[in-house]
């Protein structure tokens, strides 16, 4: 292609991006391929400067006025800003700075760049009249019924001494938090999500009913200044500008600084940079302004943007790149999770090869296929995703991702509840994506009460394969435990002791120590009252779980998914063959106790919080974690702070240890 042709099909792009990216909401590629698009333009028009003409991108401000909206003319132009992509070119806007103004040392304001959309708001003595979007940089489109809903912008500004008329000009946005909260809502009514926070906040601000715009939370900064009548009100300094719109009550980001010559400018940038992550909204970069009102207008524009100014981006958060296949990850609670196997590409400086796709609902949402081009999006240390496709780019050998049945580390069914997005493998015990969270929930005080076996232990007996199932532990001897780190021959005595008096236990802790999903502690009670045995329990139906109290079908299913997988059932075996006895608790309901709801609080002088519960719930009681009205007993002891002060206001009936114990009649 010859740069001729070159140069006419950027221009041609570049305009097609632009009415994807301001006009439809839907940008089609990642910023930084865009920047590389028109950088690209850029030098074959100083190649050729005879070609450039008014339509090319670089003449006007990226932008259009849509149809929708009545038109409104900007009195002073909205312009863009220059980008510095690189270290170096931040530095040469300092020199072009100093050149310009024949100064040693340049004073600048330096702010955050925001990623949403800007817009102007016009105030006439304070009150709010009209808001446009920048449009061309011209002309912007009428949106004032929707910044009215926007809470964070004032209708009236405070003070005495106001101008006519002020041209506010700011970023709308949207917070990460509040982004979440609108696509997890348009999931749930199975309607189209946002791509981003900025793609969010632009669809929001142009809906053709306000309403809408009001049930989506927007926020607002400003950051510049348009018209202003009378001109005297303006301050000397971009700094003094943005402090005097805070005493009006329009919002300004904290976080901004008056710094001097390129060092000043640099430290701001790698300071913002390494706050970035932990900032609640998106930015791609910082800005900086020569400070000085003055020096600007000495400076001046070029046809697009000031040269007084510049926006310092960050390296990319999001790139394009193939995704190459679709492999599944195990965690540790046996979450499957899809994860494409992309090209490598840098992503925010790093080179990334994988991205999270969630689940399966997720892949079929977004309509990822394998070879497809997508965009992957990595924040900080949050692992990379795939953000969407683009379709337009999806060759017809693409095909579409197929969640397997099997787990791919132990074979076990892959099995997804109706009422979950997540699939889990069903092997529990035996899994060894699994083995460490199975193997610390098994041992856990309220399951077997394996005293000593912590996770430091537990990663050690199963990153050297010495433990692979719960059953492992009651086949381990002294010198196994002795020759790990940080355990002397007397820890791995205590330890086997622990696994010793295990073995000796109830049903109800055995079953909750299994780690079937859905089943807790109560549902293991109700169990091992309902069967009376472990065989009973790993042989009933569905239909007979779900005559169990407090069984529904949820739990049923997850029961009966459990015990139908071969390795859990083997994995039982062991543990019953290895001399582990288990015993159905006696029932000792008192019926006077029955029903009545108690609250622990305090510390009690010989209980346990855990065993005066256990106490109780044998009794037929119920322990409640709160007081409320509905409470017929507090128990207080040593230190019992807010729960003992509202029963007495309540008029509730407070006991000590000794008196609970009279009250189950074991005293």
């Amino acid at each position: 292609m010859s740069d001729s042709a070159r140069y006419s099909w950027l221009k041609d792009e570049l305009a097609s991006l632009d009415h994807a990216y301001y006009v439809l909401d839907e940008p089609i590629l990642p910023d930084i391929e865009y920047d590389k698009l028109y950088r690209e333009l850029l030098a074959l028009e100083q190649l050729h400067p005879e070609w450039v003409t008014p339509d090319s991108p670089s003449q006007r401000v990226s932008g259009h006025v849509g149809d929708l909206f009545s038109e409104v003319k900007h009195v002073v132009p909205m312009l863009s800003l220059n980008n510095a992509l690189e270290d170096k070119e931040a530095a040469a806007f300092d020199k072009r700075c100093r050149d310009g103004l024949n100064l040693t040392s340049v004073e600048y304001a330096a702010e955050l760049k925001f990623d949403g959309l800007a817009v102007s708001l016009r105030y006439e003595k304070g009150l709010l009249t009209q808001a446009a979007t920048r449009g061309d940089g011209y002309s912007g489109e009428d949106v004032t019924a929707n910044i009215r809903t926007i809470k964070a912008i004032p209708l009236k500004l405070r003070g005495e001494s106001l101008p006519d008329i002020l041209d506010v000009r700011g970023e709308v946005f949207m917070t990460h938090k509040d982004f979440e909260a609108l696509n997890q809502a348009a999931i749930a009514k199975s309607e189209k999500t946002f791509a981003n926070p900025r793609n969010a906040a632009a669809g929001s601000l142009r809906q053709l009913d306000p309403k809408i715009t009001a049930q989506r939370t927007l926020s607002f900064f400003a950051y510049g200044i348009g018209q202003c009548e009378p001109s005297s009100l303006i301050p000397k300094t971009h700094f003094e500008l943005l402090n005097l719109y805070q005493s009006w009550g329009l919002p300004v980001c904290e976080h901004r600084a008056v710094v001097q010559s390129i060092d000043g400018l640099m430290n701001f940038y790698q300071g913002m940079g390494a706050l970035r992550d932990q900032l609640p909204y998106d930015i791609d970069g910082v800005v900086y302004k020569v400070n000085s009102r003055d020096l600007q207008e000495d400076l001046g524009y070029v046809s697009r943007a000031p040269r007084f100014a510049v926006a310092h981006k960050y390296p990319a958060q999001e790139a394009l790149t193939t995704v190459l296949g679709i492999d599944v990850q195990v965690g540790r609670t046996g979450a499957i999770t899809p994860v494409a196997r992309l090209s490598p590409v840098v992503v925010g400086g790093v080179t990334v090869t994988n991205a999270t796709l969630h689940n399966e609902d997720e892949v079929r949402r977004k309509d990822i296929h394998i070879g497809d081009t997508v965009i992957v999006r990595r924040a900080g240390d949050v692992i990379p995703e795939v953000v969407s496709a683009i379709k337009d780019k999806r060759p017809p050998t693409a095909t579409t991702f197929m969640m397997p049945i099997h787990c791919p580390i132990c074979g076990s069914h892959i099995e997804k509840q109706v009422d979950e997005a997540v699939a889990r493998c069903s092997g529990g015990l035996f899994c060894p994506a699994q083995r460490k969270q199975a193997l610390l929930h098994f041992a856990q005080r309220r399951a077997m009460d394996i005293d000593g076996l912590g996770e430091k232990i537990v990663d050690q007996l199963v990153d050297l394969e010495i433990v692979r199932t719960p059953a492992d532990l009651y086949r381990l001897g002294l010198m196994a435990l002795a020759n790990l780190d940080r355990m002397g021959e007397k820890s791995a005595e205590n330890l086997l002791q622990a696994i010793h008096h295990s073995r000796k236990n109830t049903l109800a802790r055995f079953i909750f120590a299994l780690g079937i999903r859905h089943v807790g502690e109560s549902t293991a009670k109700d169990l091992a009252k309902h069967f009376g045995s472990i065989d009973q329990v790993m042989s009933a139906t569905e239909e007979e779980f779900l005559q169990v109290n407090d069984v529904g079908p949820v739990v049923a299913q997850s029961l009966v998914s459990f015990f139908s997988e071969s390795h859990n059932r083997e994995v039982i075996e062991q543990l019953l063959a290895s001399g582990i006895e288990l015993q159905v608790e006696q029932s000792s309901i008192l019926p006077e106790l029955l029903g009545k709801t108690f609250v622990l609080t305090g510390t009690l002088p010989t209980l346990s919080r855990d065993e005066a519960k256990a106490m109780l719930e044998k009794a037929g009681a119920k322990v409640a974690g709160s007081v409320s009205a509905k409470t017929h007993y507090v128990v207080a002891g040593e230190e019992a702070g807010s729960k003992l002060e509202k029963a007495q206001e309540l008029g509730i009936a407070v006991l000590d240890e000794e008196q609970m114990l009279k009250l189950l009649q074991l005293k």
